[in-house]
């Protein structure tokens, strides 16, 4: 009895992940194509195109539920204030997410391939081979192992008679999660193209109206919206929904990709705007300016780690050991406005506060012992190296430019005549 030879696809239906089944069997010689799609917040059309292009191809079809699972990867990346170049990591967070998922589902199906569509141009190619490369399964690419371009791809699938369709009139390049929705392609490639408003589904233009949210935090995860409780992704849904009718959460980008591209990026993640200048906010109640401090450091590492799609790196699990520690203090309540496209923290309260307001009042002489004048002698030394330094500095000008004026001659001749006594000598 022949072995048959099955590779699990990461199956999205459009063009490039169509293409791929027969490419699999024609070009890699595997006899079987299994298609797997990872639901991670995309569109319900998403699933029934998926469906259909995969029932039009003969092809075994799963789909995989990884929302709550996506969710709180993207709370944990609240608790690290992460962001790449200044925008949450939506697509980054999620491929880690579906690639494992991918792998479970060839494990299970005894496949002897994970594949995906791919370029070699782009980040996804490496976030999810970093999970697969981990296991002892071949990976396959066909759209960057083969060098494929977009218009090769139709011409190739209208030849075979393959179920696709171009998708937005093949204008934009869409990829959406629960945490953001990303639109790049078209026109969007020219960095001076100003995008028109219908790229946008999230956010709304703002209206000038306002609105204000009250964000619960427990041990920095966000747990409730106006004191009624959420589940992750449920909590995520809703603020999109909220915030994004005021225009919260729109970033366009150029992004500095792993391999060195430069690409121009529009987003949209209102929920993830909210929460993390929530988050953010109330870390600047609870914890010290130390904390604060190595803290951005840790984040910003946390962050490009994520971006990377190496959430499962060594490193990553002793970031974020810091994190806990620091996160056991951030908890308490953010008051966000919402407002002319912005999420801005209006107040915030906790029990944690590393605050006095009698201390900082201006209407207070004593507090616990210490007083106003208490400050004068820290006043006189704050800044006393910093003078001194400058002091010297003037005065050693000052000598140099006096030897110039006045000596410099003198002090040149008599050198001479030295050296010329002492060659006299010799």
């Amino acid at each position: 009895m022949n072995y048959m030879t099955r590779a699990a696809l990461a199956f999205s239906g459009g063009l490039d992940t169509t293409v791929c089944v027969p490419l699999l069997k024609e070009e890699y010689g595997y006899d079987e194509v299994i298609g797997v799609t990872v639901d991670v917040g995309q569109p319900e059309a998403e699933f029934d195109e998926a469906a259909e292009t995969a029932e039009a191809l003969d092809v075994e079809h799963y789909v995989v539920d990884a929302r709550e699972e996506f969710a709180n990867q993207c709370l944990e990346s609240v608790r690290a204030n992460a962001t790449y170049q200044g925008y949450p990591l939506g697509t980054a967070l999620a491929r880690p997410v579906i690639a494992k998922a991918i792998l479970e589902v060839a494990k299970e199906q005894n496949c002897d391939a994970l594949a995906h569509g791919c370029t070699g141009k782009g980040n996804d190619q490496l976030r999810f081979e970093a999970v697969w490369r981990a296991s002892e399964m071949e990976v396959a690419a066909p759209v960057r192992d083969l060098g494929l371009t977009r218009e090769w791809e139709i011409e190739y699938a209208e030849g075979k008679g393959l179920p696709v369709e171009s998708g937005n009139e093949g204008v934009w390049s869409i990829d959406t999660n629960l945490w953001s929705r990303s639109v790049e392609g078209g026109k969007l490639e020219d960095p001076s193209y100003v995008p028109p408003e219908e790229i946008y589904e999230w956010t709304q233009p703002p209206t000038g109206e306002t609105e204000l949210l009250e964000i619960t935090f427990e041990d920095g995860y966000p747990v409730a919206v106006d004191g009624e409780e959420y589940g992750s992704a449920e909590l995520i849904q809703h603020l999109n929904d909220v915030a994004g009718a005021h225009g919260v959460g729109r970033t366009d980008m150029m992004e500095d990709r792993m391999l060195g591209l430069k690409v121009r990026e529009n987003y949209e993640h209102p929920a993830a705007t909210v929460l993390l200048n929530a988050h953010a906010g109330l870390e600047q109640l609870v914890l010290t300016k130390e904390e604060l401090d190595f803290k951005t450091t840790v984040d910003n590492e946390w962050a490009q780690k994520g971006y990377e799609g190496l959430v499962d790196a060594p490193v990553v699990a002793a970031l974020e050991g810091f994190i806990d520690e620091t996160q056991t203090k951030v908890t308490g309540t953010v008051t966000i406005k919402l407002e002319g496209g912005q999420a801005r923290v209006v107040g915030r309260e906790s029990d944690y506060a590393v605050y006095s307001e009698s201390a900082a009042s201006f209407n207070t002489e004593t507090v616990d012992g210490i007083e106003q004048s208490d400050a004068t002698g820290v006043a006189k030394y704050h800044g006393f190296q910093s003078r001194l330094a400058n002091e010297v500095t003037k005065k050693v000008a000052e000598s140099k430019a006096e030897l110039a004026a006045d000596g410099g001659d003198k002090i040149g001749t008599e050198e001479t005549d030295t050296h010329g006594s002492d060659l006299n000598t010799n």
